[in-house]
């Protein structure tokens, strides 16, 4: 079986509070978006379970990879037999895309479907968080806004249908947990939910990532990137979770692509919404 598992971009980032085991509380809204991996599950032809990555490099061995940790999730609970997994990285890594959660929760949900163990969504959302906390997301794969860690969902009627994403990853890369030390959390000033139902093109100024004010302090050029958006005609654009890609929303194809041919320093992906 192949599946295609798909990036995420947040829609604002409100960190509202540090929790008592340390991890923090925040506010967003989680949007999936056409960028994908390719993950392959086949029945193995020996004894052993393996994963073999292609693509991107993943900074990361294949037994700590969070597709063999779902893997071996289902693997205790349901004594499944072997397989051979192949992932295919496209989705930038470490790049605030979500690219490895989304291949963990797709790892999940074709197992499920493979093996006939007929684990419901609510049941596989929780499976997936104990592996990381926006896993949950991508067992729904629609608008979401998250509280708690990223692992509380509810859908949220948002709709970017129609608009072209410009996705600018530059050659750095932000540690997340280092990007969460620089921040001071703080109760959100505006409704999120209220925001994201403004037109896009009322976002700017309301609609904001707590991440950015500290990443874009250590790291100037990502602060550069968001500028270079605006100014080649995206309605809004932000940093998309803690970093380093930068994504600007355009009203058309046109417009977003004469904008990705000026980030030749950068990886960049037109997406049609």
């Amino acid at each position: 079986m192949i599946t295609f598992p798909n990036a995420k971009i947040n829609l604002g980032l409100n960190i509202v509070e540090r929790r008592p085991d340390g991890y923090h509380n925040i506010e967003t809204v989680f949007y999936p978006i056409p960028l994908t991996d390719v993950l392959e599950i086949v029945p193995a032809s020996t004894s052993e379970t393996t994963l073999t990555c292609y693509g991107n490099a993943v900074d990361c061995p294949p037994d700590k990879n969070l597709v063999m940790r779902a893997y071996r999730m289902l693997q205790e609970r349901y004594d499944l037999p072997p397989v051979a997994m192949h992932l295919y990285k496209h989705i930038p890594d470490g790049a605030g895309l979500g690219g490895g959660s989304s291949d963990a929760a797709h790892a999940l949900m074709m197992l499920n479907q493979m093996f006939d163990i007929k684990i419901d969504d609510t049941d596989m959302a929780g499976m997936a968080a104990t592996l990381g906390a926006d896993c949950a997301f991508f067992v729904y794969n629609r608008p979401m806004m998250a509280t708690g860690v990223g692992d509380v969902l509810t859908a949220i009627d948002v709709d970017l249908k129609g608009k072209t994403l410009l996705l600018v990853k530059p050659p750095v890369g932000v540690d997340t947990r280092t990007a969460y030390s620089r921040v001071t959390p703080h109760a959100a000033a505006c409704d999120l939910k209220a925001i994201v139902k403004l037109p896009v093109a009322a976002w700017d100024g309301l609609l904001v990532n707590d991440f950015e004010a500290s990443v874009f302090a250590a790291l100037p050029q990502l602060w550069l990137i968001k500028s270079r958006l605006i100014d080649a005609g995206a309605v809004y654009a932000a940093m998309s979770g803690s970093g380093s890609t930068v994504f600007g929303i355009f009203d058309n194809d046109n417009l977003a692509e004469k904008a990705a041919d000026t980030f030749a320093d950068c990886a960049t992906f037109v997406l049609t919404l």
